[in-house]
């Protein structure tokens, strides 16, 4: 992930934009009143950055939710096609964040309040459908194949989203932007979801007993994106 690793100059080299410190009091942007942002050249290349790495996170979930959706319906896993569907959220999510650093919007306290709410709302679209989807599961003994390509493309992103979302994380935090913060979020829970998923495929592949636990990886994939979207609603996450 060249691009991944290609962001820390700017977050890590520009130039100190913070004047005083104070204990800390964040408002619903989650900004640091005691540390108050200045916009200088090193947060315009750091929102540039942000900007080119929601591209990169939208292609790559674009391929993760279509190839996971795939598999999933095609196996019957309710775990591995709620994890594919988190493709949607993490999509808005990314949208969100070119949206909020395009043209004026960059310098937009607004704007970021909005891109904030939009990320928060990304985490709730697919939780009832997965919530209910794997109950209907775990109560009427529903047995998921084996697959494959779902295994596959569930380690690929174990390996690559911890990175992009640190990434966005750091820059979130640069450029006191709780909506890149919260996108960078959505990659680590892209992650964490992925490796449960991936360990759910892999035991009922060779463990026919363990079938209860593609449905209950799947409500826990549901209860994580609904506390997230909490978490992004109140614009926790910025002082990390």
């Amino acid at each position: 992930m060249g691009p991944a690793a290609g962001i820390a100059d700017p977050v890590i080299d520009a130039p100190s934009t913070t004047i005083g410190h104070h204990d800390h009091d964040h408002d619903h942007a989650g900004h640091d009143h005691g540390v108050p942002i200045v916009r200088d050249g090193g947060w315009h290349r750091a929102a540039a950055w942000a900007r080119r790495l929601a591209w990169v996170s939208l292609v790559l979930v674009g391929i993760e939710g279509v190839v996971g959706l795939w598999q999933g319906l095609a196996a019957g896993s309710i775990a591995l096609t709620g994890w594919a569907l988190g493709a949607i959220p993490e999509a808005l999510a990314g949208v969100v964040v070119i949206w909020r650093f395009t043209g004026a919007r960059t310098l937009s306290e607004t704007a970021e309040r909005r891109a904030q709410i939009g990320v928060a709302i990304s985490f709730w679209i697919n939780a009832p459908y997965i919530a209910a989807e794997s109950i209907r599961h775990l109560v009427g003994d529903h047995r998921s194949e084996g697959s494959a390509i779902g295994i596959a493309v569930t380690a690929a992103a174990v390996l690559v989203m911890p990175m992009l979302g640190r990434a966005q994380r750091r820059l979130g935090t640069r450029l006191g932007s709780a909506a890149t913060v919260g996108e960078g979020v959505q990659n680590y829970l892209c992650a964490i979801q992925a490796a449960a998923v991936l360990v759910g495929l892999t035991l009922t592949t060779g463990w026919s007993g363990g079938w209860w636990l593609d449905p209950l990886i799947g409500l826990g994939v549901a209860a994580v994106s609904v506390w997230q979207g909490f978490r992004s609603w109140r614009g926790e996450g910025c002082g990390c």
